[in-house]
């Protein structure tokens, strides 16, 4: 029998029903089942077996307007099963009879067909979703894996990760508290945890679990990155600048961390230095798609320094990325007024508005123009 991979309650145990049409041979009570998903064309992946508790034969007319058995074989009610069977199944006629199916899951060690490891299969379903950001199925798959063993490091840090991506943070903390009990070497969780507790408002705590990262691994750039930032955040901008000179020194061509120490600088005032590193991070990332942000920070950093022109070319570059960024706009209508050129800065304007009729500053700003025409 084949499942789609979307039935993640297959892996959860909740799942204990299917509906089908009814076959030439139809199920009966006490049959095994074989069950598997049928991931891409004609490949297979075993699930488990089962064995059938029960089987109900239903007409379609009376199943298309059960809303309580739509819900158990996974969609939202039964218009929505409806228009799916009709896609499945091209001849259905209100007279076509369904058997609705209930199974319970065998123990592996007592399966007829070839045994698979379920927590293996399990885990890997549960990368996939996290990896394409379904993080409620995989925080669903993770925490079946976890029943097969719950000391699994690697099962505990990772569902860490995706309840802090659900916001969850406290649940997160947890799982990476349970993780390096385990192993309390590993600077990699020891990073979670602190990135969990910043998010957690909790920045004096998140610093002392970075440091325990750091001293771990003092090279690890992902660790001396997050330390960096939460002394940023802490406003310690002198020691979060040594942060990320450390990584630059490591990698020289990275231009995500150029960009944190142009933001690092602007904060400390030393602008000059600030639009350099600025510089530099925009320079490493020609070859690919250009940062607008990076592209808006500098110009600000030029407008702190007089250089209105220079700004007015950053913002067009920021707008030629992201054309309805209201923010953007009212920068370059800004930088038009202190180049006194007011009708440019109020046509700047009037579009930030539109895009965002909320854009108080945008307001301001041009009635400041028009008393100034």
């Amino acid at each position: 029998m084949l499942f789609g991979s979307n039935h993640i309650d297959l892996i959860t145990g909740k799942k204990t029903t299917t509906i089908r049409k009814l076959w030439k041979k139809p199920l009966s009570t006490g049959n095994r089942l074989h069950c598997y998903w049928n991931l891409i064309s004609k490949e297979r992946e075993k699930l488990f077996e089962a064995e059938v508790t029960d089987v109900n034969v239903i007409k379609f007319n009376e199943l298309k307007k059960n809303d309580e058995l739509a819900r158990e074989e996974g969609f939202r009610n039964a218009q929505e099963l409806e228009a799916e069977f009709h896609r499945l199944y091209p001849d259905t006629d209100d007279n076509s009879l369904f058997q609705i199916v209930r199974f319970r899951k065998i123990p592996i060690s007592k399966w007829e067909g070839k045994t698979i490891d379920e927590k293996s299969m399990i885990t890997k379903r549960a990368d996939i979703l996290f990896d394409v950001g379904k993080f409620n199925d995989s925080v669903q798959c993770y925490s079946a894996a976890l029943r097969f063993d719950p000391d699994d490091v690697y099962l505990l840090n990772r569902k860490g990760d995706n309840l802090s991506r659900l916001g969850l943070f406290d649940e997160a903390l947890e799982c990476y508290d349970k993780a390096l009990k385990l192993d309390p070497h590993n600077e990699f969780i020891w990073n979670n945890k602190a990135i969990a507790l910043l998010n957690s408002n909790k920045p004096e705590e998140a610093l002392q679990a970075s440091l325990h990262a750091f001293n771990l691994n003092s090279k690890n750039i992902i660790v001396l990155y997050w330390r960096g930032f939460i002394l940023e955040m802490l406003g310690s901008y002198k020691e979060a600048l040594k942060y990320y000179d450390k990584i630059l020194e490591i990698d020289p061509y990275n231009p995500d961390v150029w960009n944190a120490r142009g933001n690092i600088l602007t904060e400390m005032n030393c602008i000059e230095e600030a639009v350099k590193s600025y510089d530099r991070g925009l320079e490493l990332c020609l070859e690919e798609k250009p940062d607008a942000s990076t592209w808006n920070r500098k110009g600000n950093a030029l407008m702190e320094l007089g250089r209105f022109e220079e700004a007015l070319n950053c913002y067009n570059e920021a707008l030629n990325l992201e054309p309805k960024n209201d923010i953007f706009l009212s920068n370059k209508g800004v930088a038009f007024i202190e180049l006194n050129r007011f009708e440019e800065a109020i046509d700047c304007l009037k579009k930030a508005l539109i895009i965002n009729p909320t854009n108080e500053d945008a307001q301001i700003l041009i009635d400041e123009c028009l008393n100034n025409l």
